[in-house]
């Protein structure tokens, strides 16, 4: 099976994330994309601020109904700092049956070649690039692709969570089962909507 693997600290996954990975699992590059949400780094300076557990069930909660898209929590079970390559042998290793490849948005393209073993991930694994405005995308490698009609989707993680802290409504915003969870839990301060 081919899956696709997008990563991220999903803190919290927005509705651009979701309509980005069923883009992608239904673009028959890939059987499914995984959301291999990411653990909390105690070394980055802008660690997350919803805990392991909650960006998981958040993460769930958004692919919930969604075909081809599940979640993974298995890159919090490597020892950090956790690095892209080692994370997809990882993931090779544990999963034999699987072919992975990398998503990433034209920003990470961009300044790909500055990724720790950045040229083994290409040539053992490959890219699926979605666009993001103001980033071209050339020199890709033949087992990499570009999805030039994805959707361009103008929301980002930092900003539901400074609305939510400002008091505006976030609805829209992220999927309803997520904006449920972090109402319940009280998650980035106050309550959202």
């Amino acid at each position: 099976m081919r899956i696709g693997i997008y990563s991220g600290t999903f803190d919290p996954i927005h509705t651009g994330h979701a309509i980005l990975a069923s883009f992608i699992a239904q673009s028959g590059l890939v059987d499914e994309v995984w959301l291999l949400v990411s653990p909390r780094n105690p070394l980055k300076r802008e660690a997350a601020i919803a805990s392991d557990e909650e960006r998981l069930q958040m993460a769930a909660r958004a692919a919930s109904g969604l075909p081809g898209v599940k979640v993974s929590d298995f890159e919090m079970h490597l020892p950090l700092p956790s690095y892209t390559y080692r994370t997809l042998c990882s993931l090779r290793e544990s999963y034999p049956e699987h072919q992975f490849k990398l998503i990433v948005g034209a920003d990470n393209w961009c300044s790909f070649s500055s990724w720790a073993n950045w040229e083994k991930i290409l040539q053992e694994f490959g890219l699926i690039v979605y666009p993001r405005p103001g980033f071209s995308v050339e020199g890709l490698p033949e087992n990499s692709a570009f999805l030039s009609d994805a959707p361009l989707i103008g929301i980002s993680s930092t900003g539901i969570r400074e609305d939510i802290a400002a008091g505006r409504c976030v609805r829209y915003l992220v999927p309803d089962p997520v904006l449920g969870f972090i109402e319940d839990q009280h998650l980035y301060s106050r309550k959202p909507c």
